[in-house]
């Protein structure tokens, strides 16, 4: 697949459904040091983008692209297809991430291609590119088990589709919205996490 952006582009995606709140801001941070690492930025906020959930048409192992639904997702696929980078943040609700954010997830299964054998086996369009990606969770209660599946359910996915992950983010003890402006700390970690997007551009 070849991409006819400029290089080091990075798409943000924030699953929160709350404005301005931690999810964020955490984006907005990592962004930040991605940009100081000369790399181009997107941020999208999956609350403002009017898309459904994948419904398993399987439409996409035929047409290579999501043709079973038209909607505000549509536009982002050439973002994807096109950036070097994801970011992905997301608030934890009930042990995982965000519906928003496991809806963007779902609807990436049309990058992957399907033998006819059982069991099938499949193989990502996205993969040996040299994709980086970037994923960050927050969660209010102060443990590492009570951010749950969270962190895997950004991970393993995106693994999957062929992107290496270079930083995890991880918050805890933060749920007012825009708390996590007041620890300069994990905004420092945000920012680095960001950099590295840039220093391990191939």
């Amino acid at each position: 697949m070849n991409r006819n952006t400029s290089p080091n582009t990075v798409l943000g995606i924030s699953g929160s459904p709350r404005k301005g709140g931690n999810s964020d801001i955490l984006l907005h941070y990592i962004l930040k040091g991605a940009e100081a690492a000369r790399m181009e930025t997107q941020p999208v906020y999956l609350r403002d983008i009017d898309f459904s959930s994948c419904t398993g048409c399987e439409r996409c192992r035929k047409d290579k692209i999501c043709t079973g639904l038209q909607d505000g997702f549509t536009p982002l696929y050439p973002s994807i297809q096109q950036s070097d980078a994801l970011v992905l943040v997301s608030p934890t609700h009930n042990y995982n991430i965000t519906a928003l954010m496991k809806a963007f997830i779902d609807r990436l299964y049309c990058f992957y291609d399907f033998g006819d054998t059982r069991p099938r086996p499949w193989s990502s369009r996205l993969a040996g590119q040299g994709r980086r990606a970037v994923i960050a969770a927050i969660a209010e209660q102060e443990h590492k088990e009570d951010m749950g599946f969270a962190l895997d359910a950004l991970r393993l996915p995106l693994e999957a589709l062929g992107y290496e992950i270079v930083d995890e983010v991880a918050v805890f003890s933060i749920f007012d919205a825009g708390g996590v402006k007041h620890h300069p700390d994990l905004l420092d970690q945000a920012m680095e996490a960001g950099r590295r997007l840039g220093r391990t551009h191939p």
